[in-house]
C-alpha cells in the first residue's frame, strides 16, 4: 500500500438483501481493516427493491434463485433458498434499508459489522428482512434494545431519511448494487460498479489517489 496524501472516503452503496451485496460486503471490510485508520467506509442505503407490496412471482423466483446461484458460486458463502418456497413473500428491501439508518443513528462505528449480520440472516438464515421484528432481531446483539430499535424505524425523521437516501443515491446514478464512491473535491467519483474481488477494488482505489 502506497502513502495516501489524505484519508480517503468511501461511499459503499449497498442494500441488505442485495446479492451481491452479501458478497461484497466482505470485501469492503477486508479493505477498511487493510486500510485501518487510513480509510473510512460510510454505508449507504441504495434501496434495490423499495416500497414493492405484491408478492414475487413464479418467474422472478427462478430468477433470482439462478442469480443466488452465481453469488453462491462467486463468494462460496452460504444461501438458504427457502424464502422461494413461500409464495406470498414480498421483496420489499426499504424496512431493511430504513434499519440501516437506525443502526447508523445509534451504532455508527458498527455499521458495517451489523450489515453483514442482516446479509446473513436474510440469505444464510433465510429470515424475512422485510419483517421489523427479524430486524429488531438481527440488531439486538449488537446492543441495540428492541424498543428503541421500533421507536426509531417509525419516526417520520428516519422515515424521510431513508427515502432522502433514495434520492440521493439516484442523483448519482448508480445502475449497479453494489457501488463503491470515493469523496472527491468534485463530489463523490465512481471507484466500482457491480461485485469485484479486494485486488481489483484496492488497484482502482490507488489509482483514483494517485490522481487526487
Amino acid at each position: 500500500m502506497t502513502n495516501s496524501p489524505y484519508n480517503p472516503v468511501l461511499l459503499y452503496v449497498t442494500d441488505p438483501m442485495c446479492a451481491w451485496c452479501y458478497g461484497f460486503t466482505h470485501v469492503i471490510r477486508r479493505l477498511r481493516a487493510l486500510w485501518h485508520g487510513r480509510l473510512t467506509v460510510e454505508v449507504v442505503a441504495g434501496g434495490l427493491h423499495p416500497f414493492a407490496r405484491e408478492p414475487i412471482s413464479r418467474e422472478q423466483r427462478e430468477r433470482l434463485a439462478v442469480n443466488w446461484h452465481r453469488v453462491q458460486e462467486r463468494t462460496s458463502l452460504p444461501f438458504n433458498y427457502n424464502l422461494f418456497l413461500r409464495e406470498d413473500f414480498v421483496y420489499d428491501t426499504e424496512p431493511a434499508c430504513r434499519a440501516l439508518h437506525v443502526v447508523r443513528r445509534l451504532r455508527p462505528a458498527l455499521t458495517l459489522e451489523i450489515l453483514r449480520a442482516m446479509h446473513s440472516a436474510f440469505y444464510a438464515d433465510g429470515l424475512n428482512l422485510a419483517d421489523p421484528q427479524v430486524l429488531a432481531h438481527a440488531v439486538r446483539p449488537f446492543g441495540i434494545q428492541e424498543n428503541l430499535f421500533y421507536t426509531l424505524f417509525e419516526a417520520e425523521e428516519i422515515i424521510d431519511a431513508t427515502e432522502k437516501e433514495f434520492e440521493f443515491v439516484e442523483m448519482l446514478g448508480v445502475t449497479n448494487l453494489p457501488s463503491v464512491y470515493m469523496e472527491g473535491g468534485m463530489g463523490p467519483e465512481l471507484l466500482t460498479s457491480g461485485f469485484c474481488q479486494l485486488d481489483e477494488l484496492e488497484e482502482r482505489l490507488l489509482q483514483h489517489l494517485e490522481m487526487a
